[in-house]
């Protein structure tokens, strides 16, 4: 699916192929493992480069936010 440089809008309809090749039920099992699914924007996931990378951000945050509410 190539990327329309000129406008950031979306389309009055959309063509199946332009949708791209979907796999049915590729997140199913981490769904129902309780995982949250999260999609990151390219630039975002430039510096993120992993699962263990987003977690370990995460965290990191969330001990930041512990310490400074003094919720240790």
């Amino acid at each position: 699916m190539k990327k329309d440089n000129k406008s950031d809008e979306l389309r009055s309809e959309y063509k199946r192929e332009d949708i791209g090749h979907g796999i049915r039920g590729k997140y199913f099992e981490s769904y129902q493992e309780g995982a949250n699914l999260v999609f990151l924007i390219p630039d975002v996931a430039k510096v993120f480069t992993s699962e263990e990378a987003v977690k370990e951000a995460l965290r990191s945050q969330i001990n930041i936010a512990k310490v400074s509410s003094g919720h240790i």
